[in-house]
């Protein structure tokens, strides 16, 4: 039996993912990863839309490389969870997209998702996006997949994303989408989608495509963000049309910004937190999310912290 650091991120993701759709949580920051993996959750997502409202900044591609390590680093080094990651544009042309897979495996990531909007890129719900050409995001693609035989053995998950729907028609996604898994992506991320019909007609057209899905083509992606163009649509339905896992990306992120805002407004109104204290995390809950004892030393978390329980299921 393999030991736990010998198994990269990206093939237990993927062994999760032959199993059953997979829900991603958006984990901007290392509590926020320790949180979700108390709740059970198998695989964490670090978006860059959560990471760029955490900096006070809109996602208009603003932050940087090391931002985004920083981010996958403290979710990696906190739980045992794959982490999948975003990465914009892939912050380049193709070397840049090369280099950025290999500082991604660096940070622990199971594997990466980039996208074929023209910088300033937008959300991927908002109108007026504009598309690379479809030979540009292929070069992109091919050095990533590159990049990951050379640093993971291709264990490094490529996962390629079009925002092709809202830019130009389901048609144009499908066709992009097509083009990327020829160009070597493992999974696709097809954002902005409408409907569920949509999602599933996006799913037929790629099945057909030979792949490393468990069914044939390419491993398939769905973005279940909130006040966007895709409806709110459960777990089981995704999974039904042929959906191996769905990402959460500013969920977390959302209620605590929500919750922060309403304490802040109690104190300024009341000049007291009273009001707040039954919402609070108490001191107890917070140590023992850290795992921490105040009597007892503390040891940083290991870079080959334990599998996960699924993990560990199948080796049994």
């Amino acid at each position: 039996m393999a030991s736990p650091s010998c198994i990269h991120a990206g093939e237990r993701l993927r062994r999760l993912m032959q199993k059953k759709c997979i829900m991603l949580p958006g984990a901007h920051n290392g509590i926020t990863a320790r949180l979700a993996a108390e709740a059970g959750f198998e695989g964490l997502y670090v978006s860059g839309a959560a990471l760029s409202a955490s900096q006070g900044v809109p996602d208009i591609g603003l932050l940087g490389l090391d931002d985004f390590t920083r981010a996958i680093a403290q979710a990696s080094a906190v739980t045992s969870l794959p982490v999948l990651a975003d990465a914009d544009t892939g912050f380049g042309g193709p070397e840049m997209v090369r280099r950025t897979v290999f500082a991604y495996n660096q940070a622990g990531a199971a594997g990466l998702h980039i996208e074929d909007q023209l910088l300033p890129k937008k959300c991927g719900h908002l109108e007026g996006k504009q598309l690379i050409p479809i030979e540009a995001m292929e070069e992109k693609i091919k050095a990533a997949v590159g990049a990951a035989q050379d640093c993971s053995r291709g264990d490094f998950i490529i996962c390629a994303r079009t925002d092709a729907r809202g830019a130009d028609g389901l048609d144009a996604a499908v066709e992009r989408a097509v083009r990327y898994t020829q160009a070597g992506a493992d999974m696709i991320f097809p954002e902005g989608l409408q409907t569920e019909a949509e999602f599933q007609a996006f799913a037929h057209a790629l099945s057909v495509l030979p792949g490393k899905a468990p069914f044939g083509g390419p491993y398939l992606l769905a973005n279940m963000t909130e006040f966007g163009k895709t409806p709110m649509t459960e777990l089981a339905a995704f999974e039904s049309i042929g959906y191996h896992c769905v990402i959460y990306p500013v969920s977390p992120l959302r209620v605590a910004m929500k919750s922060i805002k309403d304490m802040l407004i109690h104190l300024r109104k009341d000049g007291s937190v009273g009001q707040s204290l039954e919402k609070m995390y108490t001191r107890q809950d917070l140590y023992s999310t850290l795992r921490y004892r105040p009597m007892e030393p503390w040891t940083y978390p290991s870079p080959s912290a334990p599998k996960t329980k699924q993990l560990e299921d199948d080796e049994d």
